[in-house]
């Protein structure tokens, strides 16, 4: 009885071609070799590195071809199918070219079984000696290490030559005296575009900014971190400065109020910090340029703005505004923001010592003595029955309510380096402005329970502080601020308030 044979298969060996086929290897089967594989890690900030392209490069006695693969967003990385022999393993990363340093390959042998290697960025003790030069030793102070890259704006082509400047406030106490002084530390990019600022101090506060030829950055506040290392690329842009109105000094003589603009074009979103709703209607603006309403979907677009790296700052009534470097360069991705009340900011405080309840403890009583500055006891207060507690400063030497609109029609020309343009922008807002010795009027820091806060508003304290809740006010003018209550901006005064 002859057997049949499936269709296929007859079709099959009347074509020379599946005959072929059939003697060829089978390409589906598991690729003949050992697994190497790990995790890459930031030993700087102790996450995962995500991004890194990890390449294998075989030695001379085991021959080949090099391989490389891309990390996951865990960091994770396999190469698959590696015959045995000897071999260097490393990685690149857009962060070590910013660190300006090399990830050190790790010599591997592969041979029967799978290969576990873990790769990692130097650790910043390692970076900082390499950089620096400075030996890093247990229980001694080491200052920080700020590290980066310059890019032109709109090309993000590295710029050589560029110079680099941080500058902080510094206090020295000899024989009963105190001193201020702003040290500063510049550095020029190399080739790369690559700088490094060392001896910066750690934990605090520092003003980077950066030019090169006509370009430059804005003046950027930055929090140095405890860890000792700091990133941050800066980019250079162009600005034009075009006339926006006019403003009167106290001498009655016009003078125009310029805006820095550009070609630059900026795009994001607000939304309050406590239930993510878009907060339509603030106002969003480069520092003295030009600015944004936010639509009822939370969105904002600002065209026009100069290029380079740029202080943002973010408003809307009832909430705290917001200051932060942004990077006006092409193709920027848009700008997230989410704004917090102020009670909301008021509730992470929690002090201790610096308490009116106790004026001993605050130095209130021994403030007061000295006669450096003004001061409002509760008792003052309550005599003085204010409706909201802005009205506190009616009336007081050298202190004005208004809006911004009304003291640019009406009263002398604001200074600049108090960071009121942006505040001018929002025309019917009502500051609290203070008058300094030249008679210019600015925007004096302010203190609440030993709390620093940023260019608050009239509106803003009338919106969160009752009169009834207050316990004490200080008020200090530009040359009698104490050191505790010393912002970085400290050329216009200083007010502080305590509460119950």
């Amino acid at each position: 009885m002859r057997s049949r044979l499936p269709l296929r298969w007859i079709v099959c060996a009347l074509s020379a071609a599946c005959i072929a086929g059939a003697q060829e290897p089978d390409t589906t089967a598991r690729p003949v070799g050992m697994t190497v594989s790990g995790v890459v890690r930031d030993s700087i900030a102790h996450v995962p590195l995500a991004g890194a392209w990890v390449q294998l490069v075989p030695g001379a006695a085991t021959g080949g071809s090099a391989r490389t693969v891309l990390a996951d967003s865990l960091g994770r990385f396999a190469i698959v199918g590696v015959p045995a022999g000897r071999y260097l393993l490393g990685f690149f990363h857009p962060l070590l070219d910013t660190l300006g340093v090399e990830a050190p390959a790790r010599e591997i042998v592969v041979q029967r079984r799978a290969v576990r290697v873990d790769l990692a960025i130097p650790s910043g003790d390692r970076i900082h000696e390499a950089i620096c030069g400075a030996p890093v030793r247990k229980g001694v102070a080491v200052g920080a290490l700020v590290v980066g890259t310059v890019r032109a704006a709109m090309s993000h082509e590295p710029v050589a030559n560029a110079t680099v400047t941080a500058e902080w406030l510094e206090y020295s106490f000899q024989r009963g005296l105190m001193s201020r002084s702003r040290p500063q530390l510049t550095a020029t990019t190399s080739a790369r575009g690559w700088y490094a600022l060392c001896d910066v101090p750690s934990a605090g506060m520092i003003l980077l900014g950066v030019a090169h030829g006509g370009e430059s950055s804005d003046v950027l506040e930055m929090q140095v971190p405890p860890e000792r290392i700091v990133r941050r690329d800066l980019y250079l842009g162009r600005v034009r400065t075009s006339v926006a109105g006019d403003s009167v000094r106290s001498d009655s003589v016009r003078t125009p109020r310029r805006i820095r603009t550009g070609d630059g074009r900026l795009t994001g979103t607000v939304i309050a910090a406590d239930g993510n709703r878009p907060l339509a209607g603030a106002l969003v603006r480069i520092a003295d340029g030009p600015m944004a309403r936010v639509n009822e979907r939370g969105e904002w677009v600002i065209t026009d703005a100069p290029t380079g790296t740029r202080m943002l700052e973010v408003r809307a009534v009832g909430y705290y505004a917001q200051y932060r470097p942004v990077d006006v360069i092409a193709n920027a991705s848009p700008v997230q923001v989410k704004l917090s009340t102020f009670r909301a900011m008021l509730d992470t405080v929690k002090v201790t010592a610096f308490r009116v309840a106790d004026r001993h403890q605050s130095g209130f009583t021994e403030r007061r003595r000295s006669g450096a500055g003004r001061y409002l006891t509760a008792e003052d207060i309550e005599r003085r029955a204010p409706l909201n507690v802005s009205d506190l400063f009616r009336g007081l030497p050298g202190i004005r309510i208004g809006s911004a609109v009304d003291t640019l029609l009406n009263e002398a020309d604001i200074t600049s380096d108090t960071s009121i343009a942006p505040t001018v922008a929002l025309g019917l807002e009502r500051l609290v402005l203070m008058r300094r010795g030249a008679g210019e009027l600015c925007l004096p820091d302010f203190f609440i329970d030993g709390q620093h806060f940023r260019s608050l508003s009239a509106d803003n304290l009338d919106s969160f502080l009752e009169p009834k809740h207050l316990a004490a006010v200080e008020i200090y003018t530009e040359a009698t601020v104490p050191i505790q209550f010393q912002g970085w901006r400290t050329a216009c005064g200083t007010i502080v308030i305590w509460t119950k």
